[in-house]
């Protein structure tokens, strides 16, 4: 599957920004999706997870409540809406999909190439 990450930018502490993550090349509804972030300097961490039915949705603990991801399969898109921002979200993000079908556990196999938020203070 093909991924593409769209919808970052420059926003003051306290905005909001929508991510998206376009998918193509397979079927797209039967494949758990996840958000990613890494910030300069520290290792990519998990920020947000939906399950491939929808149903069930995670998070870490440092963007809970502020954060919401979801996924329209009839556009291919997973989304992660991101309110509340603070400095410390500043990161390249990136949407990853599970690499077994119908699964809501094991590797993300595909990744899109990032796109880049940055809060300031």
């Amino acid at each position: 599957v093909q991924l593409q990450a769209s919808g970052g930018g420059l926003v003051q502490a306290g905005g909001s920004l929508r991510l998206s993550c376009a998918a193509s090349g397979r079927t797209f509804s039967s494949y758990a999706m996840g958000w990613f972030r890494q910030a300069p300097g520290k290792e990519r961490e998990f920020v947000a997870g939906i399950s491939w039915s929808g149903g069930g949705t995670y998070y870490a603990d440092s963007v809970k409540g502020r954060f919401t991801i979801s996924r329209d399969n009839a556009k291919n898109t997973v989304y992660l809406q991101m309110n509340s921002l603070k400095p410390e979200d500043t990161a390249t993000y990136y949407c990853a999909a599970r690499s077994l079908p119908y699964k809501d556990y094991g590797e993300f196999g595909s990744w899109g190439q990032g796109t880049q938020v940055t809060v300031s203070s």
